[in-house]
């Protein structure tokens, strides 16, 4: 299952946003509405939104290109990663996109609400200063 989040323009250079995404710490800062846990840990974070189970996720890649986080959870395989295209020295483009190998019943259950988190992330994450 692949998901893509719509283009956005955030007025941040792509050397920026990357130090911005290296931290676990800086990811609450995207969370969307009805955050009820986050739990910062050393190679990701923990987070748990209202109706929805908790999920762990691992940093597992950054550069000035892409962040990709991964599941941290063997029994679920799938990644998030932000691609970052510069634009100039002060704008940076931004797309979220999900990978995901899931089962048909699976995919039918998550398919609606990871759409949300995406686009939700992607307004928190265009709104960043």
């Amino acid at each position: 299952m692949n998901l893509e989040g719509r283009k956005i323009i955030v007025n941040k250079s792509s050397k920026e946003l990357t130090e911005v995404l290296k931290k676990a710490e800086n990811y609450k800062e995207f969370m969307p509405e009805g955050l009820q846990k986050f739990e910062p840990r050393e190679d990701g974070f923990k987070f748990g939104l209202q109706g929805m189970p908790e999920i762990a996720l691992k940093i597992a890649e950054v550069d000035d290109q892409k962040a990709v986080l991964k599941s941290a959870s063997s029994s679920l395989d799938f990644s998030l990663t932000a691609t970052l295209n510069p634009i100039n020295d002060n704008q940076t483009e931004v797309q979220m996109l999900f990978e995901g190998k899931f089962n048909p019943f699976i995919k039918m259950m998550v398919e609606k609400p990871l759409k949300n988190f995406i686009n939700a992330l992607t307004d928190k994450i265009e709104a960043y200063k």
